[in-house]
């Protein structure tokens, strides 16, 4: 038996700390890295004769300077049209009751999936920054999107929800 004093317990920060079932944590697969142990979720609103509202995402961020939309990772148990409002709102300031959900659009890659929920609003609000993901927040007239360095995300799928803004939302 030693002399030596029992040392203190030593605290390292606990940086992966995260409230169980949150769901933000990465993921890796065949197909690469991804955001959200449950999935993800993002909202692409529609103000007819306005735009679509996208963010621009901060540079430390994964591909941050490039635009896609309010969102990020489905708790467990969430609906991806719960998660997708609940982000827009967290992260957007988007009003409650604000956005009629028109679909989703889903890219599924077996280990992790990503939902883009379509949402109208007759009424076009001022977008609030919320968090440190934005640089900036801007509703974005449809024929300009293209122009704009988008998220690889919403750029694969882009022509797919131009299609289905301009056929379904009077965009």
């Amino acid at each position: 038996m030693s002399d030596d004093p029992v040392p203190e317990t030593i605290r390292l920060p606990d940086l992966q700390r995260r409230p169980l079932g949150s769901g933000d944590a990465w993921v890796d697969g065949p197909n690469g890295r991804f955001w959200g142990t449950y999935g993800a979720a993002g909202m692409l609103i529609v103000a007819p004769g306005t735009g679509v509202l996208l963010q621009l995402r901060v540079g430390w961020s994964h591909f941050g300077g490039t635009w896609g939309l309010p969102g990020g990772a489905r708790k467990a148990g969430e609906s991806a049209r719960d998660a997708a409002l609940r982000e827009a709102h967290e992260e957007a300031g988007i009003p409650i009751g604000a956005v009629e959900v028109l679909g989703e659009f889903v890219r599924d890659l077996g280990y992790w999936s990503y939902t883009t929920v379509v949402g109208r609003t007759e009424h076009p609000f001022a977008p609030v920054i919320t968090d440190a993901e934005s640089d900036d927040l801007r509703w974005v007239p449809l024929d300009e999107v293209d122009a704009l360095p988008l998220h690889p995300g919403l750029a694969a799928s882009w022509p797919d929800l131009r299609s289905f803004l301009h056929d379904s939302a009077g965009a």
